[in-house]
């Protein structure tokens, strides 16, 4: 019988976590990003893929830290932006704002980066969470216009809105199967129970019709789709978010026994996806594809490929 895939687990580089704001450029050579940033990278000399993450809906960015450790330690460096504090229906600003974001990376990633750690922008990745995973797709659908161009999309636990037909604006899916025009492979990650209630008081975190399996059915090959199945819309998160926001966390979404499995799980299909998609090395990402019981340690749902 075989084991888990290996990039469920740390990798092996060394991994240092920054926090990038925006006081702390003083010196009139040098940009301020547009938001804040939270910036996990290894720490060896060498050249590393680049991976823009976006959080969800009134998250922190600090609220991912472990999982953006566990992808740089697989050799990735990881840029997640605080895009709002407060916000409305409406991420058209958010959309605007992650595209100034990496634009500003061109010339601004090198000078946070430990010495002699360089960004390759030739292999970049755009991710998000919940409302960040519709934000990457509309990014990824050229809805704004960065100057970098990326090599693969990732969304886990997309969400278009509270329902169909009352998706926010700008509305993502169509309900054409298919129908995104990408120029880049897609992963969609799903949980299980995102589309239930947690209670009478609150809707489901990621309901049906507006979340990862209506994502997937319009993403054209190549493409991927796995549902973790016994886990919650925010069980990606750190094991342990403090404040207000940060203990909600707890109680607003149908959630599995620990965090920590999931974490693990998306931070895994991530990286094997990104090993496949920016350095061509498909190994990790056909093993998840042609024994997914055995290679992904926890169960999963739905394991479809489109290729």
């Amino acid at each position: 019988m075989s084991s888990p895939c290996r990039v469920f687990k740390t990798g092996n580089h060394a991994v240092k976590l920054i926090t990038v704001l925006q006081n702390d450029f003083r010196s009139s050579a040098e940009k301020p990003p547009p938001k804040p940033l939270l910036v996990s990278t290894p720490c060896e000399e060498d050249e590393f893929p680049v991976l823009i993450f976006l959080h969800g809906f009134v998250l922190y960015n600090s609220f991912y830290s472990q999982l953006l450790q566990h992808i740089s330690s697989h050799g990735f460096i990881v840029v997640a932006p605080q895009l709002y504090t407060i916000a409305g229906p409406d991420c058209s600003e958010e959309i605007s704002d992650a595209a100034k974001t990496t634009d500003w990376l061109i010339k601004g990633l090198a000078h946070v980066l430990p010495n002699n750690v360089r960004p390759n922008f030739s292999k970049v990745a755009i991710a998000g969470h919940s409302r960040g995973g519709k934000v990457a797709f509309a990014l990824a659908l050229g809805y704004a216009k960065p100057s970098l161009t990326f090599s693969a999309l990732m969304a886990v636990d997309p969400v278009d809105g509270m329902d169909k037909g009352k998706q926010t604006n700008p509305p993502i899916l169509t309900y054409i199967p298919h129908s995104f025009e990408l120029k880049m492979a897609a992963l969609v990650i799903g949980s299980g129970l995102g589309g239930l209630k947690k209670n009478l008081f609150f809707p489901p975190c990621a309901p049906e019709g507006v979340s990862h399996q209506s994502f997937f059915d319009e993403c054209k090959a190549p493409a991927c789709h796995l549902v973790a199945k016994d886990y919650g819309h925010l069980d990606v998160l750190d094991d342990e978010t403090k404040g207000i926001r940060g203990k909600a966390t707890y109680c607003l979404c149908a959630k599995g026994k620990a965090r920590e499995p999931m974490r693990n799980f998306v931070g895994g299909v991530m990286v094997a996806f990104m090993r496949a998609y920016l350095d061509g090395n498909m190994e990790d990402l056909w093993t998840l594809r042609d024994d997914p019981e055995h290679a992904i340690p926890i169960v999963v749902s739905i394991a479809c490929f489109k290729e």
